[in-house]
């Protein structure tokens, strides 16, 4: 089983879209069985508060479901207990070494480093660009998961690269 654990600012916008959108990619998958997907914050400004509405709004204009979500924040444990901590942007990685006291064993990225464009996914509650968010976000998880799929041996069941987009055309 692979384990990741994503990882924003507040855990109500950037990282519980990950969260839901790698989900529902692992379940459209059939792998459901073989991933535990969650996500945190590095901060403690939005601890237990729900996902921000307009981030709920977007998941559920392309199918995606997301209930049950509440914020809360990374802890030093989590590092042993997931294979994979992806931050949003480099303001995230950096709080997730101070949290988790370093990376010494090569488990902390950030999304887009997984796809062909690396780079910071924008935080929209500043920009208030949900849409744009959705979309690198999106990318960033059929990429990872492309990888992670290429990665398993021959034996295991492979992820197929070409996972189909959601409800629109997530591609740009």
């Amino acid at each position: 089983m692979k384990a990741i654990l994503f990882i924003c600012h507040g855990n109500i916008c950037r990282s519980p879209m990950a969260e839901f959108i790698m989900k529902a990619l692992v379940r459209r998958a059939g792998a459901e069985a073989d991933f535990s997907i969650a996500s945190a914050a590095t901060s403690a400004e939005e601890l237990g508060n729900p996902i921000y509405p307009p981030a709920r709004r977007k998941l559920a204009e392309h199918g995606i479901e997301y209930g049950g979500k509440t914020a809360r924040q990374l802890r030093r444990e989590d590092y042993a207990a997931w294979d994979l901590l992806i931050g949003m942007d480099r303001a995230n990685l950096q709080g997730m070494r101070r949290i988790c006291g370093g990376d010494p064993q090569g488990k902390l990225s950030l999304l887009l480093d997984w796809t062909e464009q690396p780079r910071d996914v924008a935080d929209p509650w500043y920009s208030g660009d949900f849409e744009t968010a959705f979309q690198d976000i999106s990318r960033g998880c059929r990429s990872l998961l492309a990888a992670l799929a290429r990665s398993q041996s021959q034996e295991a069941r492979l992820i197929p690269s070409g996972v189909p987009p959601f409800k629109q055309n997530i591609e740009r």
